[in-house]
């Protein structure tokens, strides 16, 4: 099998060390393995198939022979690097939202769109976290009647906001249980024994940049151009694997039964639905692993063509890390 040069743009941050955790599991074929950091990290190193590889500073040069490039860079850096990417001949598989509703750039959710792989020009988006694990649940469901709008309700784990998200919760934690406060630093609010429902910006109408983002990145990777998303994000005292509440409602209904059936098989899923048995989806079963749970299927009582369902995944793998490196399984293929 034909091996690859691969870089990864932000390799000591959460997702880049995710990225690689991955490759390994995955058996991609890495021929040369080429991690990028800033220049505080440049001449360390980290264990690659049981080998040292040393961190390079990411600079222009630094993607000369390389194969693929997977982002795990904020937005500055990636907008900073692609052109360079690009014009060493590489492919960047971007896990910032800086390309994303290019439409130039495909935003790929490999069980759902794979075939927009093949339109690419040298740039490829990795979609938002909580919008990969939505999409995934629910595609199976659009192949029987086209989904035309959806309520959404994210609860969204702290490690989503970095490193600090899980450390600061802790932190909280610890010094409430003592009787002493502590200044949040990462979050606007406590998050320890809280719920805080604005994640970014407002955007539009008093929606927020991270609730808009399932409807406008859901419309391009389901290829749904009309589809309506009302979507509520919350920050929740959850470590890891981001949930999801969604209500979706199309052209004709669709049963209870048909939605459990095709879910079952749907790829990148798997059912968990038995109230009677206490099974559904949870964040401590959904953590550390590539599958997006879903349950709690049931009829939208305030529209007869409605079903609304429950699902958690594990927003660092699937919800970035993994779908990365699936994205550049596809160009493998390709």
């Amino acid at each position: 099998m034909k091996q690859y040069t691969v870089a990864i743009l932000g390799a000591t941050g959460a997702v880049g060390q995710e990225m690689i955790k991955v490759l390994q599991e995955r058996n991609f074929p890495v021929g040369k393995l080429i991690p990028l950091a800033s220049a505080r990290s440049a001449g360390k190193t980290l264990k690659f198939n049981g080998q040292d590889v040393t961190i390079q500073e990411a600079c222009d040069e630094a993607f000369q022979g390389v194969d693929i490039v997977l982002g795990a860079a904020e937005n500055d850096i990636a907008k900073r690097f692609a052109p360079a990417i690009v014009k060493a001949g590489a492919v960047f598989v971007d896990n910032s939202s800086a390309f994303r509703l290019d439409p130039k750039v495909p935003l790929i959710v490999p069980e759902v769109n794979p075939e927009d792989v093949s339109w690419h020009n040298g740039i490829i988006s990795n979609p938002n976290c909580s919008t990969i694990i939505t999409i995934t649940a629910v595609n199976a469901l659009n192949a029987i009647a086209p989904i035309k709008a959806m309520t959404a309700s994210t609860y969204q784990a702290v490690s989503g906001a970095g490193a600090g998200g899980p450390v600061e919760l802790m932190n909280e934690v610890q010094a409430l249980g003592h009787g002493e406060t502590y200044e949040p630093k990462v979050f606007s609010h406590q998050i320890a024994y809280n719920l805080i429902p604005q994640i970014g910006g407002e955007q539009f109408e008093g929606y927020t940049s991270e609730e808009m983002k399932m409807q406008n990145e859901g419309r391009k990777i389901m290829h749904l151009p009309e589809l309506k998303v009302s979507c509520t994000c919350v920050r929740v005292p959850v470590v890891r694997s981001h949930s999801i509440s969604v209500s979706c409602h199309f052209d004709t209904p669709v049963t209870v039964e048909q939605a459990r059936e095709v879910i079952a098989k749907a790829p990148g899923c798997k059912l968990v639905d038995n109230l009677a048995e206490k099974e559904y989806p949870m964040p401590l079963d959904t953590s550390d692993q590539d599958l997006v749970f879903v349950g709690r299927i049931r009829p939208d009582l305030t529209d007869d063509t409605g079903l609304c369902l429950w699902c958690c995944g594990d927003q660092v793998r699937k919800g970035a890390a993994t779908n990365a490196v699936q994205i550049a399984e596809l160009l493998v293929k390709e």
